[in-house]
């Protein structure tokens, strides 16, 4: 019974020094417009409870003055950016180099030389191994890639990438809709 009742003393007394500093009030007093600044020497040293801290704040960086003339220099500044807009995804500028003048001792080609050859798309990594066809329904084809396997008709997207763009009985037609090469015909594999 003695230790509950010490226990219960030490809890009242916790819950006042917990609740009593809220009630005293802090030790800084607002500045309002209608009072003049404080002075560089003063310090503030309150925290939110009312407890004193060991760091101190310059009342120098609390002036609440507007000052008229910075906020009409900042109204004067323009935007002057280098013309690339960050909304708009485009391409980075290609630099070609110089072509060899024609004579040049150490041209090995005196010809005209032309663009370099355009590489082909990568292939697509789909495979066609089969097709569904009933009577008045469209024609369905099973695609594979890796393990997922996919069901699709002419005109549908699929792996959120290719387009079947035509079906036939051999091969299905494929058109790569990131890659935006020509389409490319994917043969019926055998199972």
């Amino acid at each position: 019974m003695a230790w509950a009742l010490a226990l219960g003393v030490v809890a009242i007394l916790a819950v006042v020094y917990e609740v009593v500093p809220l009630f005293m009030g802090s030790s800084v007093t607002p500045v309002s417009a209608s009072q003049p600044a404080l002075s560089s020497a003063s310090r503030v040293t309150a925290t939110p409870r009312g407890k004193t801290s060991g760091k101190k704040i310059r009342a120098e960086n609390l002036d609440p003055t507007l000052r008229l003339k910075l906020l009409a220099s900042s109204e004067q500044a323009t935007y002057e950016g280098s013309g690339r807009n960050i909304f708009v995804s485009q391409a980075e500028d290609i630099v070609i180099p110089k072509l060899i003048a024609k004579g040049h001792t150490d041209d090995p080609n005196p010809g005209p030389q032309g663009p370099p050859p355009v590489p082909p798309p990568p292939p697509i990594p789909l495979k066609f191994f089969g097709f569904a066809s009933r009577p008045g329904a469209p024609k369905k084809i099973f695609l594979s890639k890796d393990q997922d396997v996919f069901i699709a008709g002419e005109g549908e997207i699929v792996d959120r990438r290719y387009k079947v763009v035509h079906i036939s009985g051999t091969s299905v037609e494929i058109q790569d809709l990131v890659g935006s090469g020509p389409p490319q015909n994917i043969p019926l594999t055998p199972s």
